[in-house]
């Protein structure tokens, strides 16, 4: 499984309502995996892996772990493909098994260890190496970028900090770009409980921020 990158983390500020859901535009690739194409599932592999490896390092805060729960998730896509009856899109149906999937496997790592160090700062590295290169005479300072950096790490120390109902509602909608309709399907609640959650999560992250910069 190719290793994912720690995105840089922002809070959406256009909430004003659902975003509208296009048509599923893995149904082409969906019909031929289901014909026996096993190069169109690797096309959806390829597109949705770091996708999937960045929603399951959120909840599981654990990247090795991460990475065994999307390969779960991919072979239970794969094996159930027939069940998937295209009323939800394809990304929408693969999400809600990735987040069972990962909630489990956290379950599975709190019994096993009694409690887990949290530490969402550290950055997860690309399988091949890649790392920031050195600063062309266009890019931010060294002390800008550290600015940011310790920016970043704090937001996501809040983020870390959510309620497990509140978090996953944040982050499919501002870290993943889910609809609140499609939310609710992933989380079964329905989309105003969705909106509640966003909002609460965002007000509690936004006060959270307002209390460490407080401190520096």
């Amino acid at each position: 499984m190719e290793k994912g990158t720690n995105p840089v983390i922002g809070l959406s500020h256009t909430a004003e309502g659902p975003a509208t859901s296009p048509v599923d535009e893995d149904a082409d690739h969906v019909a031929l995996v289901r014909a026996g194409d096993l190069s169109a599932f690797e096309f959806l592999v390829t597109k949705y892996q770091k996708r999937m490896l960045n929603l399951s390092y959120r909840v599981t805060n654990d990247h090795d772990e991460a990475c065994e729960v999307v390969q779960d998730a991919f072979v239970a896509a794969y094996k159930n493909l027939a069940t998937f009856r295209g009323e939800a899109k394809f990304t929408t149906w693969l999400t809600t098994i990735t987040l069972n999937l990962s909630r489990n496997k956290l379950k599975q790592m709190r019994s096993q260890q009694g409690r887990i160090a949290y530490s969402l700062d550290e950055p997860m590295q690309t399988s091949d190496g890649e790392l920031t290169g050195d600063a062309v005479s266009k890019e931010p300072s060294i002390l800008d970028r550290l600015e940011t950096r310790e920016l970043q790490s704090r937001v996501q120390d809040c983020i870390k900090a959510l309620e497990p109902d509140f978090r996953e509602a944040l982050v499919l909608r501002d870290l993943q770009d889910f609809s609140y309709e499609e939310i609710g399907s992933i989380l079964k609640v329905r989309e105003g409980t969705i909106k509640s959650r966003i909002f609460r999560a965002r007000e509690s992250v936004k006060d959270c921020l307002k209390k460490c910069m407080g401190k520096l």
